[in-house]
């Protein structure tokens, strides 16, 4: 095993997961929802947890795993979670209701981020988290960058596209789009970023103030 795969696996063994995450993972893989993996979901809630956050919201609720992960980083925050899928909504509450997390403390809405996203307050959010339709990625960051406010964070997992996003061979429409979403926000003085290679890889996007 080489260095870099030993790496991977150490920090795979070393996160420490929440029962009530664990369960809802179990069930997200039940249903074909595919969750973040511990640790993307660990690196979520500490910049969570170090950003103070109180309003989040998350673009692809899955089972409620990534959701569950941003609260736990940020107990008192309020997430705003948009899926197209009523049965991965549905998952969700229910992760969230046995998580005991007051009702108040979660929106749901069903609809296409697409659609949902213009009609959203601009500079209102601490976190955007980004983790639907791969082929919507530019987009939906796009939409993030205008909804967190100065200092907020755009956060997108899976952005190393398993591996595809390394590899010059790979020139498919959605490896194409995370190569070039990173490269771009990493050359733009308008954010800080940074990628993380930790388990399926995390882009991370705080917005700078405007002088």
């Amino acid at each position: 095993m080489g260095e870099h795969d030993a790496n991977h696996r150490f920090a795979a063994e070393a996160t420490i997961e929440p029962d009530h995450i664990i369960r809802a993972r179990a069930h997200a893989l039940e249903l074909g929802a595919a969750p973040v993996s511990p640790e993307v979901g660990a690196q979520c809630a500490v910049i969570a947890a170090a950003s103070g956050a109180l309003n989040i919201v998350e673009i692809g609720t899955g089972a409620g795993v990534s959701g569950l992960w941003l609260l736990h980083g940020s107990p008192r925050a309020t997430l705003t979670t948009i899926d197209n899928e009523p049965e991965h909504l549905g998952a969700a509450r229910q992760a969230f209701a046995d998580a005991k997390i007051p009702a108040a403390r979660a929106r749901f809405i069903t609809g296409r981020a697409g659609e949902v996203l213009p009609r959203m307050n601009e500079a209102s959010y601490d976190i955007v988290l980004v983790d639907a339709d791969a082929d919507g990625v530019i987009e939906y960051v796009e939409h993030g960058l205008r909804l967190v406010r100065a200092g907020g964070t755009v956060l997108v997992p899976r952005v190393l596209a398993g591996g595809a996003v390394a590899d010059p061979v790979k020139r498919d429409a959605v490896t194409t789009a995370y190569r070039s979403l990173i490269q771009e926000t990493q050359a733009s003085p308008a954010v800080i970023g940074a990628l993380s290679i930790v388990g399926e890889g995390l882009l991370q996007l705080t917005t700078v103030a405007s002088d």
